[in-house]
């Protein structure tokens, strides 16, 4: 085991027995063993200043220095000047302080752990008509798996056999179940609850949605803040300012007591201990909304974003094709149009294809069984349908197949970027389904929203053509719109709107994962396995929801605050009881007793980020 990871595990065991020392100290002063006292006292704080000491030199050799070094120094001094109690409270304060800020991350992490342990280590599959349980790495795409009330989703997959009603709230911050019909996804990391259902993997496990949030998160909690290492920074200086303190009282008064009474007023440090338990409360926070943010340097720097670039394919619009609009001819009805379609379209694994199978089931329509059907890949398909003989495709496959007649549909209008599937019925036009990938609702608000958080530029970055950028960003109130960007090409237009503050880049395709990576804040839509979009960015939105961007700004912007007050008071009401240690007005214990309440006080005020 590492040095670190024991000397956190001996935490609760230092404090007690400070505690237990301190307190047996006392009691035989009471008595009238003065003697006896010291002694206690003097060996309840030696194997605490001897773990400190381990602890100072292991962050010596990685280059950190804090204060301890103040905590040792004016344990050893009290020691050494006979102030045995104050040097039995430092140690206690030492110790019950690092238990209190131990237990304090455990309470602030505990949404991001509650979602690592549940993890799944087992399922239930079927196999030659029997239920076995296997362990997870086992498990394959195709097998039939039975998920049971309270199970979680082992796998991605697809519901198979009964209803699945999935709490997703560990990983979405979504608080009512999800009902999954037959044929539709299930994410795995959900808890099943509702009736049994059968599941067939799609995914291993390794590859499934939850095994990647689980990698995220894990690289989130080791994830060290920045502005804790600007608190070693300042922590420096406070060494500094205190040992001056304490040997300029020492010269001027030729009382070391002033000295000791200086150095147990200035240990330990509530800027390393505040930081990091705020830093952590907003990562926790922000979980409980379905949203992973990688660890407080991604949360300090979101909290600071200046501009805005903002991918346009699954971001501003939902990154897959609905039906936005449907043309008939011969008093045809729109639902009957997406019958016929989506009847024949079973036949084919297309994705537009399975795109107007899904919207079909979604309205409860009765699909018929095709025959005789064959299929131009990425042209359309052909097939027999209740006696009839019908065509879906594109607008030319379609022409092609009925001639020039009856074909004045086939240039029915749609919006730039919209595909047009057309429909024909025994050699005849039956109506036109345009589908297109549609602007997210509530869009604009989403932008102003952020514009009053502060964001003062925002640039729409997109692959796609001009015609379809311009046509998506009508009406939206961005400062720039770039089209037909390669990811190299994406790259620099983030390095390029850094001179306005720091950038935040929030897209979800592979193409998007470079800039991802170039941005001050790079957020990716979703966490599908090992996507690189996710692995790259340093927030991830696990709800496909944009919106959710709003609540990450303002967490990491309280969190930051929250930090930051608990140092400057901490530290200014430090600085306070050091000069008046140094003029006389606190001896050693009172001093010690009053950095404990600050240390304490400033480690609460940290776990406000938590709530609010």
């Amino acid at each position: 085991m590492a040095p670190d990871s024991e000397l956190k595990s001996a935490r609760p065991y230092l404090a007690g027995l400070a505690a237990a020392g301190l307190a047996a100290g006392i009691a035989a002063a009471l008595a009238g063993h003065g003697e006896w006292a010291r002694a206690i006292w003097t060996a309840a704080t030696l194997p605490v200043l001897a773990a400190l000491l381990i602890e100072i030199v292991t962050s010596l050799r990685r280059g950190d220095v804090g204060l301890d070094i103040v905590a040792a120094l004016s344990m050893t001094a009290a020691l050494a000047f006979g102030e045995s109690l104050a040097a039995s409270i430092v140690a206690l304060m030492y110790g019950g302080g690092q238990y209190l800020e131990s237990f304090a991350e455990k309470a602030a992490r505990r949404e991001m752990t509650a979602l690592l342990s549940k993890v799944p280590h087992t399922a239930i599959r079927h196999r030659d008509g029997q239920l076995e349980e296997v362990a997870l790495e086992l498990l394959q795409p195709g097998d039939r798996l039975l998920i049971r009330r309270g199970d979680v989703v082992p796998v991605d997959g697809t519901v198979a056999e009964g209803i699945g009603i999935l709490d997703q709230s560990a990983l979405t911050g979504e608080s009512m179940p999800v009902k999954i019909p037959p044929g539709e996804a299930a994410m795995s990391g959900s808890t099943n609850a509702g009736e049994a259902f059968e599941l067939v993997a799609t995914r291993r496990a390794a590859e499934s949605t939850y095994a990647g949030i689980v990698r995220l998160v894990e690289a989130a909690q080791r994830a060290r803040a920045p502005m804790s290492r600007m608190a070693d920074r300042y922590a420096l200086l406070f060494l500094v300012l205190a040992v001056v303190l304490a040997a300029g009282a020492w010269l001027l008064t030729g009382d070391p007591i002033r000295a000791v009474a200086v150095l147990v007023a200035a240990t330990p440090c509530p800027l390393i201990l505040a930081v990091p338990v705020a830093i952590v409360s907003g990562l926790s926070r922000a979980a409980k909304f379905g949203i992973l943010i990688k660890g407080g340097k991604a949360i300090e720097t979101l909290a600071r974003v200046r501009s805005l670039v903002i991918d346009k394919t699954g971001t501003l619009t939902a990154g897959q094709a609905t039906i936005v609009a449907t043309k008939t001819v011969d008093g045809v009805a729109d639902d009957e149009l997406l019958r016929i379609a989506a009847s024949l379209d079973q036949a084919s694994k297309h994705v537009i294809a399975q795109t107007i199978v899904a919207e079909a089931r979604k309205k409860g329509l009765i699909l018929a069984v095709p025959s005789g059907v064959t299929e131009a890949p990425g042209e359309g398909v052909t097939g027999s349908l209740e006696g009839h003989q019908v065509v879906v495709g594109g607008l030319n496959f379609i022409a092609g197949k009925i001639g020039a007649a009856g074909t004045s549909l086939l240039a029915h209008d749609r919006p730039p970027g919209a595909l047009a599937v057309a429909v024909a019925v025994d050699g005849k036009l039956t109506g036109v389904l345009v589908l297109a990938d549609e602007l997210r609702a509530g869009t604009e608000a989403l932008l102003q929203e952020l514009r009053d958080l502060g964001i003062e530029r925002i640039v729409l970055a997109t692959g796609d053509r001009h015609e379809v950028a311009r046509f998506i960003a009508s009406g939206l109130s961005l400062d720039l719109v770039r089209s037909e960007l390669t990811p190299d090409q994406k790259i620099l237009l983030v390095l390029s709107e850094r001179k306005n503050g720091p950038v935040m880049m929030i897209g979800d395709g592979v193409n998007d994962a470079p800039a991802l990576a170039a941005a001050d804040v790079g957020v990716a839509m979703g966490a599908k396995g090992a996507a690189a979009s996710a692995e790259a960015a340093d927030v991830v939105l696990l709800v496909d929801q944009l919106d959710r961007i709003l609540p990450a700004i303002k967490i990491a912007r309280r969190s930051r605050f929250i930090a930051l007050q608990s140092v400057v008071a901490g530290i200014g009401l430090s600085t306070i009881a050091m000069v008046a240690a140094a003029f006389g007005f606190l001896v050693p214990v009172e001093g010690a007793l009053l950095q404990e309440v600050i240390d304490v006080a400033v480690i609460f005020n940290a776990l406000r980020a938590l709530r609010g």
